[in-house]
């Protein structure tokens, strides 16, 4: 392990989290297949630490046929009985039905606007926020209402916060980790 200061959530016991903190966390990515990837990984994240959702990442994955979006709004009862039977994922009912559901409205969002991120981008004005210490804001509270408002299930504004934090809308490395130092004159505020 290196000596690099990182974010103090971060388990430096686990190369996934360290990995997951250093190459990917706050890194702006915005084609529609990781949006929604981190969309149904951030749901199930509800309750839960990201830690546990990202040590099963590869798992869910595979059951969740690579996140496919097409393929999971056509998920029919016997692929969810499928997935509450996996031992290897979060098997919670509530869930799973709402990948399905969300999906659903997901591919609705993107025949509306051409894309999820051009949905996102009516709210950030494809800007970067900078910011730590805070589980919600304005943006996430206005995202997860209009998301509610289309019929979506776990997507409250401390998920949506999560959700672009991971995406790299909003950008939280703490002060006195290296990635804050070495990307701070890059943030649009």
């Amino acid at each position: 392990m290196d000596n690099k200061k990182r974010c103090f959530w971060c388990n430096l016991n686990n190369p996934l989290y360290v990995d997951y903190h250093d190459n990917e966390w706050c890194r702006p990515r915005f084609d529609d297949d990781y949006l929604f990837e981190m969309l149904i990984l951030e749901s199930f994240q509800a309750g839960l630490s990201w830690e546990c959702v990202l040590n099963k990442r590869k798992t869910f994955k595979n059951a969740f046929d690579n996140f496919d979006v097409n393929k999971i709004a056509n998920y029919k009862e016997e692929k969810i009985n499928e997935l509450l039977s996996n031992k290897d994922i979060i098997r919670n009912k509530l869930k799973i039905n709402a990948s399905v559901n969300n999906a659903k409205i997901f591919i609705e969002i993107k025949r509306q606007y051409g894309s999820f991120y051009n949905y996102l981008k009516t709210f950030t004005k494809d800007k970067i926020i900078y910011e730590n210490d805070k589980t919600r804001n304005s943006l996430s509270d206005s995202i997860s209402n209009d998301l509610k408002k289309r019929g979506m299930k776990f997507v409250g504004t401390t998920i949506i916060y999560s959700y672009l934090q991971a995406i790299g809308i909003i950008y939280s490395h703490d002060k006195t980790c290296f990635l804050y130092k070495e990307n701070n004159s890059k943030i649009i505020l």
